[in-house]
């Protein structure tokens, strides 16, 4: 495994990454909501890379992984933010975006600000989640509770509950990539489990619908859970990966 380094971020938080040295465009992994670099689709696809002889990037926005930071002081902004400054310091040519849940929105937002990409992959992506996940899903009550109090704990499947903040709500609605065209003029390739109880089969056909691309799939797996992480799943990452840097 590659060793991790570190960087100040652009609100001085210490961010980690990981950077692999390789030939053609640096594959990027973006990770999940509360989810980090050192999660089994990030370290596989490191593998990969190395044995492909590929520049990889793996990154801990702040407040998640090895990253300083607060997590509930964060949002989707401040954590693009993050992903920027890391990509932008690690290398000056084309990258290649792997967006993994959250990961995906970050990608959809990093792809019409970073000067050279050459691709994406989204893997159970979930752009607009704050708003059309947590908020449309809240009752009344809710909805009172985390603009009034600033915080709503929820949930989760996964790991201790989610605490959705005020903050999360209001700066994801200024970072929104559903509501109108995402020119993307590179091949795009969209996986999606139709066992994923996080991100539903309607959000990747949005997805699919907004992306304005030459070369767009949308996969959907059957069986497939959120994760998408078993021996399969990961084999069909790398394969998606391949067909994009071909």
């Amino acid at each position: 495994m590659a060793r991790i380094s570190y960087l100040d971020g652009p609100r001085g938080d210490r961010l980690a990454y990981a950077l692999t040295e390789g030939e053609g465009p640096m594959v990027v992994f973006l990770s999940g909501y509360r989810s980090d670099m050192d999660g089994t689709k990030a370290v596989h696809l490191e593998g990969w890379a190395e044995r492909q002889k590929r520049p990889f990037l793996r990154l801990d926005y702040a407040g998640h992984g090895r990253s300083g930071g607060v997590f509930e002081e964060g949002c989707i902004g401040d954590w693009a933010d993050d992903a920027e400054a890391v990509i932008r310091a690690a290398t000056d040519g084309p990258v290649v975006l792997v967006g993994s849940s959250m990961g995906g929105w970050i990608a959809c937002l990093l792809a019409q600000r970073l000067p050279q990409v050459a691709g994406f992959v989204g893997i159970a992506a979930a752009p607009d989640f704050t708003e059309d996940g947590f908020w449309a899903g809240f009752s009344e009550e809710q909805r009172r509770q985390v603009m009034e109090t600033g915080a709503l704990h929820l949930p989760s499947a996964y790991d201790d509950p989610y605490v959705v903040t005020r903050k999360l709500i209001e700066d994801g609605r200024a970072h929104l990539v559903l509501r109108a065209p995402l020119p993307m003029g590179w091949p795009v390739r969209l996986l999606q489990g139709t066992e994923d109880e996080a991100v539903s089969r309607e959000t990747a056909l949005r997805l699919l619908d907004a992306i304005e691309s030459p070369d767009l799939q949308l996969t959907l797996v059957k069986g497939a859970d959120h994760r998408f992480s078993e021996p399969q799943n990961l084999a069909m990452i790398e394969e998606a990966l391949a067909d994009v840097l071909r």
